[in-house]
């Protein structure tokens, strides 16, 4: 663990600040429009921007940084997003803040393909789970932390933003002073879609409806919360128990996973998830209503952290329950190809969520969030029907973000290379046949 946190503490402070500055900026962003007085539907449109950049640079970043270096790819986009949050100051329309939501999301999977790249090159097959594991506390502790920054300033005026910008230009200090060599970055092999529905039909349906659901749980909570009165403490309150329940959950729901039909587990906490979001509404009451007349937030908070704690682990649970009609050598191939897949679902997530709470008032975010994982829930007691459970003993729970890339997927100790135990075994022979030639001359 210390050779890890030596090896690659500058890529790690960077990629903290970068969170810090992430986690600030969604609810900024989202606290900001309810202010503007956007339209939910503007609001929603506007978030799904950062899915539809984050989409593009997954298909063409890899490429970009073959060519330039991780190191240069790093500066540029860590520049670009540190100038784009800026306009967001300048220009208050929701189409503008859609473009430069894009920006954001390039932005951000051309980050974490160069952070998790390198974290692979750096990592071994005996300390991979120890990287990921680091890598994962940092995501989402910085991301955490980085939204209570919103009670630090007026959202309506321009500071935060220049705060924002400020840390993500800290990011590349450590990063850019580092005399480490970086990577030879490898073009990371996909699985086509129809290979992997032929494979885990579930496993591909349910990446495509999760993908829906996520992107729309983070980008439009603090919206949620604006909408109903909350402080901006209790804003970012809810923004932190949010990302802080879905990893601290991701063990212990992963333990079961291995114990268990992974499909059953998948298809219990859709329905818990489910089951919490509608908590959540009946809870909510009336606490849009001001201090004093407004019912408790208590049970709100409850159901909130409850809701997390079943609905964040799914990704990985859907990711290893895809690897369990696999063999080992594809789990990176069929990771991407499920990781394309989650962010085709993950575009029209925000803009659809909006629409549910246009319709349904401002509980439509919890009635869309319950609607989604119903179906991922129905559709597993279908395919657990008409496909029996397998056992693949490669196949393990590994909990992953769900912002991974290809590259970060391979930090899997479950992904180590089939063929090292025999390479090692020749290696060694050969050895020890040299050793007895010499003894013998």
């Amino acid at each position: 663990m210390n050779k890890v946190l030596k090896n690659s503490w500058a890529l790690f402070l960077g990629m903290g600040a970068i969170m810090l500055a992430y986690g600030f900026q969604g609810s900024l962003l989202g606290v900001r429009a309810v202010k503007e007085e956007f339209s939910l539907t503007a609001t929603g449109f506007m978030m799904s921007g950062y899915f539809v950049g984050y989409f593009i640079g997954a298909t063409t970043i890899p490429k970009l940084i073959s060519r330039v270096g991780h190191i240069r790819i790093f500066a540029v986009f860590a520049s670009i997003a540190s100038l784009v949050i800026l306009i967001h100051a300048v220009f208050i329309s929701p189409f503008i803040w859609f473009l430069l939501r894009v920006l954001t999301g390039i932005s951000m999977v051309s980050i974490y393909t160069v952070a998790e790249s390198w974290l692979n090159d750096r990592a071994s097959n005996k300390n991979r789970g120890s990287v990921l594991s680091i890598y994962m506390v940092i995501l989402y502790g910085s991301m955490g932390i980085g939204m209570f920054f919103l009670n630090f300033s007026n959202p309506i005026s321009f500071e935060p933003f220049i705060l924002i910008s400020i840390i993500t230009s800290g990011a590349l200090i450590p990063i850019l002073l580092t005399k480490r060599k970086p990577p030879t970055f490898k073009k990371i092999e996909t699985m086509s879609i129809q290979e992997v529905y032929i494979s885990s039909p579930f496993g591909m349906v349910s990446a495509f409806l999760y993908g829906t659901i996520q992107s729309a749980l983070f980008t439009l909570l603090a919206v949620y919360a604006a909408g109903m009165n909350f402080s901006i403490f209790h804003i970012s309150l809810v923004t932190f128990l949010l990302a802080i329940s879905g990893a601290v959950s991701q063990w212990p729901i992963g333990k079961v996973s291995d114990m268990y039909d992974r499909r059953k587990v998948i298809i219990v906490v859709s329905f818990a998830a489910a089951f919490f979001a509608l908590c959540a509404i009946f809870s909510s009451a009336q606490m849009y209503l001001p201090e004093g007349l407004g019912t408790s937030k208590f049970w709100f908070y409850i159901f909130l952290i409850l809701f997390a704690f079943c609905s964040l682990p799914m990704f990985s649970l859907i990711l290893a329950h895809t690897n369990d009609f696999i063999p080992k050598e594809k789990f990176v191939a069929a990771g991407a190809s499920l990781q394309f897949i989650f962010g085709l679902g993950a575009i029209g997530g925000p803009f659809l969520c909006s629409i549910f709470m246009d319709i349904a008032g401002l509980n439509g975010y919890f009635v869309f969030l319950m609607f989604f994982h119903i179906l991922i829930g129905v559709y597993g007691v279908y395919r657990s029907r008409v496909r029996p459970a397998v056992e693949n003993p490669d196949s393990q729970f590994i909990a992953m973000p769900q912002s991974i890339t290809p590259a970060g997927i391979e930090l899997s100790p479950t992904t180590e290379p089939i063929d090292e135990p025999t390479k090692l075994a020749s290696e060694s022979a050969v050895e020890e046949i040299k050793a007895s030639d010499q003894q013998s001359n």
